[in-house]
């Protein structure tokens, strides 16, 4: 039965701003003091680290807030703040910091995605900084040499240097410094610099993520000289440990001296060599048979540029959201996702929608079904020479009226669904193909990414998700061996994005051609990276958000606008509350349904009796900055599925 309710009038839309604001629960650091995380010679384990963030939660602030999954990002990001910098500076800083203390996650041989809003002018652009493949990549080449038919794999592709893409990090961030910051790059860069040349008291996360009990399945030990900084030994560091990564402070010095091209320009008339150290870094190789590298050359380095896009936009019950666009996948599947759900009253409990509900879990696992078999062929890389995206027809009322007609309360939609076909709303006069029966485009694995916000005291936004893709990436630093045999390491991970292509080379279901996410030379893959704001009717950010967790990334900013705008949660309780992610169209006997324990158990039983596949585990990890347009204090929310940290500022006087 169609939803009775209303969109909401700018008042009503402030109102909401208000009342998330006044339920959001913050964390900070009481004094400024001894608790503050960062370099410290004691090896003393700050709170937040622990998931013990202080008592005194829930106070606003007004000169800033950072929302981090690392306290340690999180003081890099305050410092910057309070040393003068804006949103965007403090952003850079906080990327780079996580390069050092949360490495298994991001860093600067990854990319990512910055979403911007500048308060000056009301502009809100991203800057993307996705990898991109090789001029040498070709759509067979994670395939069996001779390839077989059909078609198989190589062993662990996204292990092997063949899944390294171009880093774009390095160019996005000093690209949002130039143009945008108030600071320089060399001095962002500091906080990170001094955490990897002074260390870090280890964290839970830090010394848990490696798996070093069990080799089989780490990535960390993937080669020795990483096995060796994370596993020494073969056993994990006690937690604690004061950590150090002398090489790639001497690297991020490079950076901060030379700049950008420092990075990705052999210049060893400057000391400039870790572009060789990426190139060699590539061509690892698993001893496995069939074990490939990767084609990367200089060339491919120097030419690397990242590049400024307007952000998809749409809109839930009436809110503005504005979120990544090709080659990310993340706005238009979320808003696929929520405008298939509007027609449901999500958040009434006498209709049996209340939060967490069996009837809101399903109906919410079908539109996310629908979404992924449409973001399965026609979501990639949008750029000229790539795939046509359809970007209007994927978010056109009609098309996505027609899509959510196939939800049906209480059943769980059998067979799987195909992909619609969204161009005839793209394009006048184009009659609708029939989707083929065909298998869906395998993609690789993307668990390696982290999300924080940011909001300066001038009311600059920043929401970012920066990545390697899988934990540990490829699970190999840069680095290179010089004349004399010994190994110049530059201390960061290489990513394996190129494993977010097809891996099996597909077709589009509906047209035929090539698949749409298929390995071509410079393209970029396709990302589930969606760093999110949502706006108030006169276009000023309320809300920037976002969250790693490869596909899931997508369902779990559903998740939190859902509780936001339809169960009327506060910030820190709409993050707490349990989550679910479907990120396939087939839910048995292969895909699944992923269902947070947070949830009540008689609505998980009861998806189980619908049929669904049914698993378990944390879903993301959101960090969040919220702004009270009408009063101007701000406030953070911060994820505890891993080691969240709000800061705001000024620090002693939070109210």
């Amino acid at each position: 039965m169609p939803s009775s309710r209303l969109v909401p009038s700018r008042s009503t839309a402030v109102r909401l701003a208000a009342l998330l604001a006044c339920s959001v629960f913050t964390w900070a650091h009481a004094d400024g003091g001894d608790e503050t995380p960062g370099v410290v010679s004691s090896v003393k384990l700050p709170s937040q680290a622990k998931g013990q963030p202080p008592s005194w939660a829930g106070k606003a602030f007004r000169q800033g807030v950072v929302a981090v999954a690392n306290p340690y990002g999180a003081e890099a990001g305050a410092k910057v703040l309070e040393q003068g910098g804006n949103a965007i500076d403090a952003a850079v800083a906080i990327a780079y910091a996580l390069n050092v203390v949360e490495p298994q996650s991001a860093g600067i041989g990854g990319g990512g995605f910055m979403m911007i809003h500048l308060a000056g002018t009301g502009e809100t652009f991203t800057i993307d900084s996705r990898e991109t493949a090789p001029a040498g990549a070709t759509r067979e080449m994670f395939l069996r040499t001779p390839v077989t038919d059909p078609p198989v794999a190589i062993p662990t592709p996204s292990q092997q240097g063949v899944a390294v893409g171009v880093p774009g990090m390095v160019r996005g961030t000093a690209l949002a410094i130039e143009k945008h910051g108030r600071l320089s790059l060399a001095q962002v860069l500091q906080p990170a610099i001094q955490l990897a040349g002074e260390g870090f008291a280890a964290t839970p996360r830090f010394v848990t993520s490696p798996n070093c009990a069990n080799p089989a399945q780490s990535r960390a030990l993937n080669s020795p000289l990483v096995a060796d900084y994370f596993c020494p030994g073969g056993k994990a560091i006690p937690e604690g440990t004061l950590v150090k990564n002398a090489a790639l402070a001497d690297t991020l010095r490079l950076i901060a001296t030379h700049g950008a091209d420092c990075f990705y320009k052999f210049m060893p008339e400057k000391g400039c060599d870790i572009a060789q150290g990426i190139v060699e870094g590539q061509t690892f190789k698993r001893s496995a048979a069939g074990s490939k590298g990767g084609s990367m050359t200089l060339a491919d380095l120097e030419g690397y540029q990242a590049a400024v896009r307007e952000p998809i936009e749409g809109t839930y019950r009436g809110y503005k959201i504005k979120s990544m666009a090709p080659p990310s996948s993340g706005a238009l599947t979320i808003i696929q996702i929520l405008k298939q759900l509007e027609r449901f009253p999500i958040g009434d409990v006498s209709a049996g929608y209340g939060f967490g509900s069996a009837k809101t879990l399903n109906v919410m696992a079908e539109s996310m079904r629908l979404a992924f078999a449409d973001r399965a062929d026609w979501m990639a890389d949008a750029d000229p020479g790539f795939a046509k995206v359809p970007t209007k027809g994927l978010i056109n009322d009609t098309y996505l009226s027609g899509r959510s007609a196939a939800i049906v309360p209480g059943v769980r939609m059998t067979p799987d669904p195909l992909p619609g076909d969204p161009r005839v709303f793209e394009t006048a006069g184009l009659q609708p193909a029939k989707a083929l029966a065909l298998a869906p485009p395998v993609t690789g694995p993307d668990n390696g990414t982290t999300h924080f916000s940011v909001v300066d005291k001038w009311g600059n936004v920043v929401s970012y998700t920066n990545t390697i893709e899988s934990g540990y990436g490829i699970g190999v630093f840069a680095g290179y061996t010089r004349p004399d045999g010994t190994f110049r390491n530059h201390g960061f991970l290489l990513n394996n994005e190129l494993t977010d292509f097809n891996v099996i080379p597909s077709k589009n279901r509906v047209t035929q051609e090539i698949g749409y996410n298929d390995v071509q030379p410079g393209k970029r893959p396709r990302s589930s990276m969606a760093p999110t704001m949502l706006f108030t009717p006169d276009g000023k950010p309320f809300l920037a958000y976002g969250s790693p967790g490869g596909a899931t990334i997508i369902n779990s900013v559903v998740n939190i606008t859902v509780n936001l705008i339809d169960h009327k949660m506060g910030l820190q309780e709409a993050i707490d509350a349990g989550r679910i992610s479907v990120a396939s169209a087939n839910v048995t006997p292969t895909g699944s349904v992923q269902l947070e324990s947070r949830l009540p158990a008689a609505s998980i039983a009861a998806m189980g009796a619908l049929g669904y596949r049914l698993t378990g585990g944390d879903i993301g990890s959101v960090q969040a900055v919220l702004i009270d347009q009408k009063t101007g204090k701000q406030y953070g929310g911060a994820d505890n599925r891993r080691e969240g940290t709000v800061i705001g500022l000024p620090r002693s006087q939070g109210r």
